[in-house]
């Protein structure tokens, strides 16, 4: 599927069950994952930005309704500009074209542009997100920690770090 010109923009009501589809046929998340996917976007579209998640979704420029991606990212409570990236997730069909470096670039300047000075992401070491640790390693983001067997055993936790400032 081709991909026309994509603008980022702010969370839209009209957005949830799309957000829901992407979650479920990137086919890395589970069902209690995607209910906690599905819960964020809820609290942001209830709260907004005082929900303390910030949503970042990539649409085609010429028909919003139609979503190539989304990331949602917040500040860390009780630290001083520490963020965490919580989900970013790319259309299947849409992977492999810049989208996902041209979203988490934009989360990246918001942080910043909110204060923030670094920029945390936790993912599995499971084999089926090796691409995803070799995304976040090309976009400048280095492993700080690894707790083993924290997902399930044989699962561990992979926390990724970049200083923006």
């Amino acid at each position: 599927m081709p991909v026309r010109k994509t603008v980022i923009r702010k969370l839209k009501r009209r957005d949830r069950d799309r957000i829901g589809a992407l979650v479920i046929s990137s086919g890395k998340f589970n069902d209690v994952e995607i209910d906690i996917a599905m819960e964020l976007v809820d609290e942001a579209l209830a709260k907004e930005e005082k929900s303390g998640y910030m949503f970042a979704v990539l649409a085609d420029e010429k028909d919003p309704a139609s979503i190539h991606g989304y990331a949602c990212y917040g500040p860390v409570p009780l630290t001083q500009g520490t963020w965490d990236l919580y989900w970013i997730v790319i259309d299947r069909a849409a992977q492999k074209k810049g989208l996902g470096r041209r979203l988490l670039e934009h989360v990246e300047r918001d942080v910043v542009k909110r204060e923030g000075r670094m920029l945390l992401i936790e993912t599995s070491s499971q084999e089926s997100y090796t691409p995803t640790v070799r995304f976040y390693e090309r976009r400048g983001y280095r492993l700080e920690a690894r707790v083993r067997n924290f997902y399930r055993t044989g699962d561990d936790k992979l926390i990724f770090r970049k200083e923006l400032v």
